[in-house]
């Protein structure tokens, strides 16, 4: 514990009068996560480049207000369900549930107040090896919509390989669905410097799931051979971005489930990232059967941080998950969450320079 450390501190006022804090964790590199538990979101993952600079590589605000505002979910915890359901209806054991429309004709993210706008419990962790946070969240039945009182956590770790750790866990009292992620905006350049096109991804993924002009998989598991899709081989990010393509029209760009190629429920290398000038790589593991490969397709004139304006493609998202619509897909890996069971995934992004 002498060469790592965190520190806690008052982030600001909820609306409601409530107090939301903020965790800084450091390891002895120097490298430093911040989260604060207003949605169990990550607000900052300073790095350094080739040449032993720091930089935030997160998009995000400065202070609690611009958390409150986020609509643009970056850094938060998604849930109950991450990404869409289609017409915000399922069925669970013979029996019908309807969620909120908050995206064209779609649930997104769990609803109008999912777990990104709850204040979480956080509670320091300290080990011989690692620091972290865990954040605790009850959801009592129906909110939202969804069935069953279900207790959730998610802790951060930080280890001096510069690798962060997400463990997500949840139990319930009833049969529900849940599918969570982190919907952090990465930019390796640093937060606010330019776009992130030139940024070379590798995903560890030959098949995705295409989508409706709604986002709504079809159902396929289609190959990414011959279509812009294909990121089997490191490749710019924008290389293809703007082709002609119905799936990049949908989306209007990447806003794709890729399926990772690995066995379920292990932990698979999903994606790698490099970015030429800073010498930044970020590797990606995870135990979900999926990743959505977003680029910030629909940010635009968003005041982050310092003097900060984010645009279109200002920075790129990889949220491990299961597929989305998932409830009403029987052919996808299930979402289900019995009440005997406990929901328990991971993800490592671990962060390199030279």
């Amino acid at each position: 514990m002498k060469d790592m450390h965190i520190e806690k501190n008052p982030f600001g006022f909820l609306p409601n009068g409530l107090q939301a804090d903020k965790y800084v964790l450091k390891n002895k590199n120097g490298m430093e996560v911040t989260i604060t538990n207003l949605g169990a979101t990550l607000i900052g993952i300073k790095v350094p480049d080739k040449k032993g600079d720091f930089d935030d590589v997160l998009l995000g605000y400065d202070d609690l207000d611009g958390y409150l505002a986020n609509d643009t979910f970056m850094g938060v915890v998604c849930g109950r369900y991450a990404n869409r359901i289609a017409n915000g209806k399922f069925t669970l054991d013979g029996k019908k549930y309807s969620l909120a429309i908050n995206n064209g004709p779609n649930h997104l993210h769990g609803g109008e107040k999912g777990f990104d706008k709850a204040l979480w419990k956080g509670s320091i962790i300290g080990k011989a090896d690692l620091v972290g946070v865990e954040m605790r969240l009850f959801s009592k039945d129906m909110e939202e919509g969804y069935p069953g009182n279900v207790e959730a956590r998610v802790i951060y770790s930080l280890n001096n390989d510069n690798e962060l750790t997400i463990d997500y866990m949840a139990v319930s009292d009833k049969s529900t669905v849940i599918n969570l992620t982190n919907h952090a905006y990465f930019n390796l350049k640093g937060e606010g410097k330019g776009d992130i096109l030139d940024h070379e991804l590798k995903l560890n993924a030959s098949r995705f799931t295409p989508t409706d002009n709604t986002s709504i998989p079809t159902g396929e598991l289609r190959d990414v051979a011959d279509t812009p899709m294909d990121f089997m081989e490191f490749k710019a990010i924008g290389k293809q971005i703007n082709e002609e393509d119905e799936q990049l029209a949908f989306g209007s760009g990447y806003d794709h489930n890729f399926v990772i190629d690995g066995p379920l429920r292990m932990l698979n290398k999903v994606a790698e990232v490099k970015e030429p000038t800073s010498g930044r790589t970020m590797e990606l593991y995870a135990t979900q059967p999926g990743v959505q490969f977003y680029t910030g397709n629909f940010v635009e004139n968003v005041k982050g941080k310092g003097k900060s304006i984010y645009q279109k493609r200002s920075g790129f998202c990889l949220e491990t998950q299961h597929f989305p619509d998932s409830p009403n897909q029987p052919k996808f890996p299930s979402t289900v969450l019995k009440k005997s069971d406990t929901y328990a995934q991971k993800a490592v992004f671990k962060f390199m320079a030279g």
